[in-house]
């Protein structure tokens, strides 16, 4: 545990830290993304054997009052991503995103396809190229998703997905309906 704890935790934290930067300035691959959350993930376990290594330390920080100022700093720094959108437009954290997801897997395809540039026979037929079983357009993507037996973020995706399948110039509204 001495050995190991405090280099993991400083190695698991470096990736955190470069993967977090990139991903808060948009730069490097894809793979940050999920690499960052997991890892973060797996750094709690050295993170843990640092705080057993160290404990006696950190009873001695509280004892004296000093590690309640710096935790308080930190808990209110994360008060701002909980606060609601602003008049301006602005939102920490990307809440806006979170807050439409649940709308737009629950809506009709119908109501979804325009926001992919389509109606939504073009994306029903779209989302059955993939494999998908589509039996209305008054279906949500959550109830589309729930029928296949897959997740309703892989049946947003491919709802979404540039290219590919149904696209803007893909299959009039009147041929989807011709082959029911």
């Amino acid at each position: 545990m001495n050995r190991y704890g405090t280099p993991l935790t400083t190695g698991f934290f470096l990736i955190s830290a470069i993967t977090g930067v990139a991903l808060f300035f948009h730069w490097g691959p894809g793979a940050f993304h999920p690499m960052h959350e997991w890892l973060s993930m797996v750094l709690l376990v050295p993170f843990a054997l640092h705080l057993i290594k160290n404990w006696t330390s950190l009873v001695n920080y509280a004892r004296r009052g000093t590690l309640y100022i710096p935790l308080l700093v930190v808990l209110a720094s994360t008060a701002y991503f909980f606060l609601p959108q602003s008049s301006s437009g602005h939102a920490g954290n990307k809440q806006v995103a979170f807050m439409l997801v649940p709308l737009v897997t629950q809506a009709p395809l119908s109501q979804v396809a325009p926001l992919a540039h389509m109606d939504g026979g073009m994306l029903a037929h779209k989302l059955s190229a993939h494999g998908l079983t589509v039996t209305s357009e008054d279906q949500s993507i959550a109830q589309i998703a729930e029928a296949n037996g897959k997740n309703t973020n892989d049946v947003l995706a491919m709802a979404f997905q540039s290219g590919g399948h149904g696209h803007q110039h893909g299959p009039s509204e009147h041929d989807h309906h011709d082959e029911h």
